[in-house]
């Protein structure tokens, strides 16, 4: 799967974001080490912050069909019209988790343009436990 294809899934889960506080809708889909593809989008709740974000639902995905590594993650987001989207702070440590050096983190931007990150370049001295 090429990056255009990769974010025309992202496109297409970000419509079904839950955003009803506020109004910022995200998608998100990565390719895992077995080439299979995950999506997730933002699900927020009235009990702030329990919402969950794009990235940590296309993870979730990903471990519950029994992947264990981030190939390539995609996130791209906006109110209604894109806005540059880098994963929060939460999701950069969640990516970092099952991500290695080689990972490819891609971001689009407000303009449609897409931005590449490896994981030192959003979290530099990453929090690991060695296993």
């Amino acid at each position: 799967m090429n990056d255009e294809e990769l974010f025309k899934a992202v496109m297409l889960v970000r419509e079904n974001a839950y955003c009803e506080y506020s109004g910022f809708s995200v998608g998100s889909a990565l390719i895992d080490d077995q080439g299979e593809l995950h999506v997730g989008c933002n699900v927020e709740n009235s009990a702030y912050p329990e919402g969950t974000c794009a990235e940590a639902n296309a993870i979730g995905s990903m471990i519950a069909s029994g992947g264990r590594r981030i190939v390539t993650i995609a996130v791209a987001g906006g109110h209604d019209d894109l806005e540059i989207c880098t994963p929060c702070g939460g999701c950069r440590q969640k990516i970092a988790e099952f991500a290695d050096s080689d990972t490819r983190i891609l971001v689009m931007n407000a303009e449609g343009e897409i931005e590449e990150f490896r994981r030192a370049d959003l979290l530099p001295r990453l929090f690991h436990l060695e296993h």
